[in-house]
């Protein structure tokens, strides 16, 4: 199978020597070295890859000054460091970089933000341009075969996940998922110095992976794990920090039945969710389907809103006598609510709890027979728009 080009990959392109640090955060394996490959620079640019998790390397940029890191580059004028989050000083060497060698292009990669955006917030503070890299995409899937495909995957990508190795790997998924779940996606998190019970992690996550689409409640946490609320919020922050998990706040303009502090988590992959519950039925004989099919909605516009600039906000909205909308996306003030509902038959409407709040809104229902129409590349940047001009 051939590689599969990533949406943003031109954005990347573009940005390169503009006299700044590109920066790109993703989980492991989710395609970030693939996707610095697929760039494209004339022949006569060379390229220096420098691997974080190589002692050697480490060596080498130890208190390294600015006449030092240009004797490093030599003739390269593209330099790829990977794993930058295992360098001492890193953000230091990158701003060295920006300073003094703007005609170099470096790309820094990191697979945990929460260890890599400490060092580098206030060295790089406008000397960088930051992109974060997701699971394959329902739209660069399409892109990379055709629209009709795609959609006939779906229950396909909704029991393994888009991570790059799972899609192109048929037949061998179940085993692959395991590997990356249990091991390899939380290395970073069970080396940093804040975990003192990497078991409780695993736990956690089990947790979490039961209770997709639903309230998460830490003090039920709390008493489940035993352990304090504080360190189950810690936890939390590292595994979203690690790509693993992200949080939907609830919307709210303080009206006396919102609900204002809670909040939803689901995983950024649901191939790894499954995994965690070692559950891999069909999506058609699952009692978890609409959770499962809302996750993945929502996991595609963020994806979308992110990888097109949109940069809007996303939310669920509920009250405390229960009436819900499963994602409110909002943009300058307007606002547009989604029900998201595996069923096709299942009958939804708008509930009046909302739209006697809010009158500047749209609304769409969400299923398995029209996903496609909402989770295209352009489809955010279209209703945003829409909704600005009314």
């Amino acid at each position: 199978m051939t590689q599969i080009t990533r949406q943003i990959t031109k954005e990347i392109q573009n940005d390169c020597f503009k006299g700044k640090v590109i920066l790109l955060l993703g989980a492991r394996q989710i395609g970030k070295s693939t996707l610095i490959k697929m760039l494209s620079f004339s022949k006569e640019i060379e390229t220096l890859w420098l691997d974080g998790e190589n002692a050697d390397v480490h060596l080498l940029l130890q208190n390294a000054n600015s006449e030092r890191l240009k004797q490093i580059a030599g003739n390269h004028k593209v330099i790829v460091i990977d794993e930058a989050q295992k360098i001492n000083a890193i953000g230091s060497i990158l701003k060295l970089f920006a300073d003094y060698h703007k005609e170099i292009q470096v790309i820094a990669s990191g697979s945990s933000s929460f260890e890599l955006r400490n060092s580098l917030n206030e060295p790089l503070t406008g000397r960088k341009f930051e992109f974060n890299l997701y699971p394959l995409s329902f739209q660069e899937m399409v892109n990379h075969t055709n629209l009709l495909l795609e959609i006939r995957q779906l229950p396909q990508r909704l029991r393994y996940g888009y991570y790059p190795e799972i899609v192109t790997s048929q037949g061998n998924e179940e085993r692959l998922l395991k590997f990356l779940s249990e091991s390899y996606l939380y290395k970073d998190i069970f080396l940093f110095k804040g975990v003192k019970k990497p078991e409780k992690i695993l736990e956690l996550l089990k947790l979490l992976a039961w209770q997709i689409g639903s309230e998460v409640n830490y003090n039920e946490l709390s008493k489940t794990l035993k352990i304090d609320n504080q360190t189950i919020e810690s936890y939390v922050n590292m595994l979203e920090q690690a790509f693993v998990i992200y949080k939907l706040n609830a919307y709210n303009t303080n009206q006396r039945k919102e609900l204002k502090k809670s909040k939803k988590i689901y995983f950024n992959d649901l191939g790894i969710r499954n995994s965690l519950i070692n559950d891999f039925r069909p999506i058609e004989i699952r009692n978890d389907s609409g959770a499962i099919f809302e996750n993945f909605v929502i996991n595609e516009f963020r994806k979308q809103n992110e990888y097109q600039q949109v940069y809007a906000n996303l939310y669920f909205w509920r009250t405390t006598d229960q009436k819900e909308i499963d994602l409110v996306i909002e943009k300058d003030g307007m606002l547009h609510a989604f029900e998201i509902k595996w069923n096709p038959n299942k009958k939804t409407v708008l509930t009046k709890s909302f739209s006697n709040i809010y009158s500047n809104y749209t609304f769409d229902i969400i299923n398995s027979n029209n996903f496609f129409e909402f989770i295209s590349a352009d489809f955010l940047i279209k209703k945003l728009k829409t909704l600005i001009t009314q």
